[in-house]
Order: C-alpha cells, then structure tokens, then sequence
C-alpha cells in the first residue's frame, strides 16, 4: 500500500475521502532550505509564488521557513497576512491592476511591483512618495509550456527594458522611488542558463537606476514530472546567478539585496491527488479507467498537456496493460494522461473498480487552480507529517455550491 509519510494511503482515504490533495509538510521544508543553501554565501529573498497553492496552512510553512510572499491579487496580501507573513515580506505584482486594487495594496502597506507604464502613471497620481517596485520585460522567455512563458515580444507582462529611460521620467514625475527592479521569463524551466541569460539582460538594466535595495532575479524554477526529467541543480544555478549579481555590485558600487522566485518548486513535489477508480470501460481502441475527479480539480494535464505521474496504491502481480485514466466530467478533453496533442495512453499493473490511484506532484497548481465546473464541490486538503494527518481544507458540500446565490 502506497504510504505518504508514514501513512497508509487507504488510512487517509478511509478517514477524509476521496478526491483528496494531499501535501507532505517536510517536503515543502526541505524544499525551501535546498533552495536557501543553493544561495547561502549572500544574502537572498525567496519569493513564494502565492498564486501556485495558497492554502494558509501551507503559507504559514513557508512563512516559518523564512520565504517571503510574491501575491499577484488583493485575494492573496489578505491570504498571506492571514498566514502570519508581514507586509513588509509580500511583493504585489498585478497584471492590468486597477486603481482600487493598488489601494488596497497601498492600505495594507505591501509593496508594488509596476509592470505598465499606465499604472506607473496612475501610481504617481494615487501615492506621490511611494517606495516601488518595476517589473521589466527583458525578451527572454521560457517554460514548460506557452502558457507559462512570461518573457518576450509576445508576453503580455511587464515593461519593455527599453523604456528604463521613461520609467525613470514617469517615476520622478509622480514623486516615486524606484527601490526594486525584477523580470519573470516563465514557469517550469529546468535550464540553468536560461535564467543566467535573463539576470544578464536585468543588470543591464539595474545599472541605468540608481539606489536599488534589492534586484529579483525572477525564476521559475521547474521539477521534473516525467520521467527521465533532470532536477535543476540548485547549487549550479545559485553560483552562477551570485557571480553575475557579484560582478555587478563590483560596478554599480552597492549591494542591493538579492531576490530569487522559484514559483512551484518550493511545494509542487510535497502534493498528491488521492482519487479512486469507479468505473473501468473497454473500448475499440482504448481501456478507460474513470475516476472520481476532473480537470475541475486538478486542470493541469486538460489545460496544459501537462505530465503528472499516476500510481496504483496497490501494486497487483501481473503484466502492464495500457490504460487512460480519465475524469468524471462531461467534458471529452477530461483525461489525465494526455499531452498537449491529445490522448497518450500509460502502462499500469492490474486496477480494478474501487482502487486507489496517486496523481504525483500536484502540490501546485492543483487545488489553486480548481473550479466548480459540473457543479462538483471542491475536495479537501490535508497535511501530513509523519504518521500525522491534519484537514486543511474541509471538503464542500452540496448546500456550499449556493453560497453567495440570493433567495429566489
């Protein structure tokens, strides 16, 4: 039997449910201290993409471990205050924000990361004196998939490096104080050098403006979800990013604090989708294993085309069969083993009606992501710690799927 921890999958499942997110609490701190080692020589922000699981049992882990928050909505400043984080520690980059909604980040004393010309206009309106942040586009992107790639003449996010010039006009216009500057080139990436590329292009920059306290290289630092996938070397990747950042603090005269996003990595690895086999249909072409999930719980593989491992919790002699594990949507792209190209049937040991499956590494982008599509209501979530388990999300009910609906 599959264990989490030191718990038997079919406990948790017997006790909370199915479906059911599962997270490993020492594996999200582990995370978080690979990750402070791989920088330890010089002092580093860790940005928390909150938007990737913003559960505040898992935001609280992440606040105990040091990480600081990046939050891209009022949602997640008042989820990360919630949890504990200071305002001071989050970093509010919005994409196509309105004035109200930079009031609210102004109100809770969170920092702005401007990423529009536009809004660092309406910025200098609203908060004349104001300590920002600028995001730029440097024209670099990368990531696992088109969707995730933040970087580049197509990407919708940030301002061209080429108007520093005018940043730096809009800014002293509006009586606003440049105090950070950052890039984001995508999500997923597995390539070291990719983000050297990318910090080389931001120090470019980071020269042309004086006074900086920190320089956010950005990230996205990715995990491997199929196989033969290699991890990120961690320590490769923070010494070359530390030499660069080295180099210039030697011309810029300064040391502005240093500040890495690695997005997912830090709680992908920790989760689990718990589901369970309820219907197994054979067809002309296809075996097709059903399930009691869907892409409105996990949209990742739909949406995507993205890998997630998937596993027996009882592994049953015999040969391998191929298999399609699909959910229980009305919904034809409702399959959880497909790429971006459509239905790519996996090998499994015998399953039968009632087993249990893992869907791997859905500790982000997983629940965050969930909807209420087919009028499901939304799984629980649990931590793990051992042979401990704690409900950190209770699963919802029929009566939730109206809250907010008035009386007709």
């Amino acid at each position: 039997m599959f264990k989490f921890d030191e718990t038997e999958a079919d406990k948790l499942a017997q006790r909370y449910g199915t479906p059911l997110y599962v997270y490993r609490e020492n594996v999200i701190r582990e995370s978080c201290r690979n990750l402070k080692n791989a920088f330890s020589d010089i002092k580093t922000r860790i940005y928390y993409a909150v938007k990737a699981n913003s559960n505040p049992w898992i935001l609280n882990i992440l606040k105990e471990e040091g990480v600081w928050a990046d939050v891209v909505s009022p949602g997640e400043i008042y989820l990360a205050l919630h949890a504990g984080f200071p305002a001071e520690k989050l970093l509010f980059t919005q994409n196509s924000v309105s004035d109200e909604q930079m009031k609210y980040a102004l109100d809770s004393k969170v920092r702005i990361n401007v990423e529009s010309l536009s809004q660092l206009k309406r910025l200098g309106l609203l908060a004349p004196g104001t300590d920002i942040s600028i995001r730029f586009n440097i024209y670099i992107g990368a990531g696992h998939h088109s969707h995730v790639i933040t970087g580049g003449p197509m990407s919708k996010f940030g301002i061209d490096w080429e108007s520093t010039d005018q940043v730096k006009e809009i800014a002293a216009e509006g009586n606003l104080k440049v105090k950070g500057i950052h890039c984001h080139i995508g999500s997923g990436i597995l390539d070291a050098e990719m983000f050297v590329r990318a910090v080389k292009n931001l120090l470019i920059t980071a020269k042309k403006i004086p006074d900086l306290e920190v320089i956010d290289f950005g990230g996205g630092i990715g995990i491997p979800y199929r196989p033969g996938e290699k991890p990120l070397v961690l320590k490769e990747l923070g010494r070359k990013l530390s030499d660069e950042y080295m180099s210039f603090c030697k011309d810029y005269g300064k040391k502005p604090e240093l500040a890495v996003e690695p997005g997912r990595y830090l709680v992908a690895e920790s989760g689990s989708l718990l589901i369970r086999v309820t219907s197994i249909k054979e067809s002309r072409k296809y075996t097709f294993i059903g399930t009691d999930t869907g892409f409105n719980h996990l949209i990742r593989p739909a949406f995507y085309g993205s890998y997630h491992r998937i596993e027996p919790a009882v592994i049953r002699e015999g040969g391998k069969t191929a298999a399609v594990i699909t959910g229980n949507l009305c919904e034809s792209g409702d399959v959880f083993t497909r790429t971006e190209d459509g239905i790519e049937p996996r090998k499994f040991t015998p399953i039968e009606e009632g087993d249990l499956l893992i869907i791997r590494n859905t500790g982000a982008y997983g629940f965050s992501m969930a909807s209420h599509y087919n009028s499901f209501p939304l799984p629980a979530e649990i931590l793990v710690k051992g042979n401990e388990s704690r409900l950190i999300r209770k699963r919802e009910t029929y009566d939730q799927l109206l809250n907010n609906i008035p009386d007709f």
